[in-house]
């Protein structure tokens, strides 16, 4: 009858401020939006699952397909007193309705334990991201990153749940030995995030070897799309090219393969629905390489804008920090999962350019996110 039903568990933790501090109890019974039930694919129907990191730009868009698939979706987010779900809160009030929020902390064993419980399909994409702000704080990245992991792993074997899909970065590559790159290119930690997830993909991949946990990693690449902060350097050059007279920039010359967030969530769910996807590791990204600059003269012709670019010395990386050159070599993800990207990044960049247009009140062009 097809894939198993996949049950899924999303535990949503995130940089982001969240909202509603939920008590953990077991699911409500929840259900997709009247409006997107009938052409939804029918493994996901009634299955639960718990998302880390929902508050997140990937785990929003992940959070609003569960749901629109008929699936019974927790979703954690990191907690904090003004009671804000981070991006869950740009989601429709109508999806929103069918989420269950619980507020908490990935490095609480307890409550990841808890949040586990009744779960079957666990999405983890909790994390720390934001690199400029790993050189400053490297040791909550490896508490959030590398123990957050441990305790989500830990907590599945324990639940004993039937898949788990940790969420790897093509930063954990390092700048490119070769292109373009397959998932047997070296690891290379070239600053303190990309340590702390090379350590969480290894505490994964223990889990998978030495307890036999059910688990899949995904390595996205470079993903970008609507609701994404300006952290991001495509909504950080979008965001200026319509607000400021300047685009203020680090390094111009780094190669990025960019990877539009519709293609990316589909990655998502197809490693879940798949069968051979278990002990592996896929990378995700269109395979085609732009510079930095490029990218922002593309942006620029977009929207239709002439403005200087100028390059500004606190938003480059230390010198061998800076990873020069991210390609992706998707044919594993092709050929088991049967992904392939469906937008060209110039159709992606107009959705992004348009998101942004029209939430200009969600960007701070005048400082420098990090």
């Amino acid at each position: 009858m097809g894939p198993q039903l996949l049950t899924a568990f999303l535990v949503i933790y995130s940089m982001e401020p969240m909202k509603q501090q939920s008590t953990l109890q077991p699911f409500r019974t929840l259900a997709a939006p009247a409006s997107s039930r009938s052409t939804l694919p029918w493994c996901w129907r009634s299955q639960r699952v718990l998302l880390t990191g929902a508050g997140g730009f990937i785990g929003c868009h992940l959070a609003e397909h569960l749901v629109r698939a008929g699936a019974h979706v927790k979703a954690l987010v990191h907690y904090n007193s003004r009671n804000d779900w981070g991006l869950l809160e740009c989601l429709p009030d109508d999806i929103k309705a069918c989420l269950d929020v619980l507020s908490g902390d990935l490095t609480d064993i307890t409550f990841v334990g808890q949040a586990v419980r009744d779960c079957q399909i666990v999405f983890h994409l909790g994390a720390l991201i934001a690199i400029p702000y790993s050189y400053r704080s490297p040791r909550h990245f490896m508490d959030t990153n590398v123990m957050g992991t441990l305790n989500v792993m830990q907590a599945c074997l324990d639940a004993q749940v039937s898949k788990v899909i940790h969420t790897s970065t093509s930063e954990t590559y390092g700048s490119a030995r070769y292109t373009p790159m397959d998932e047997a290119h070296p690891l290379h930690g070239q600053s303190p995030y990309a340590a702390s997830k090379i350590a969480a993909d290894k505490v994964a991949e223990s889990f998978y070897c030495s307890f036999e946990l059910p688990v899949a990693t995904i390595r996205p690449f470079n993903v970008f799309g609507p609701r994404q902060s300006a952290r991001a350097v495509i909504p950080t050059i979008i965001s200026q090219a319509l607000a400021e007279e300047t685009i203020r920039l680090g390094s111009l010359n780094p190669i990025r393969d960019f990877t539009f967030v519709e293609d990316t969530v589909n990655a998502f769910l197809k490693v879940a629905e798949s069968s051979q996807s278990i002990g592996e590791v896929f990378n995700i990204g269109t395979g085609h390489g732009i510079t930095i600059g490029e990218v922002t003269e593309m942006i620029l012709d977009l929207c239709g804008r002439q403005k200087n670019i100028v390059v500004e010395e606190e938003r480059r990386r230390p010198t061998h920090s800076e990873v020069n050159a991210l390609l992706c070599n998707n044919v594993k993800a092709k050929a088991i999962l049967g992904w392939e990207p469906q937008y060209s990044l110039t159709q992606g960049l107009q959705r992004t350019i348009d998101y942004i247009a029209q939430h200009p009140y969600r960007y701070k062009t005048g400082t420098f996110n990090i």
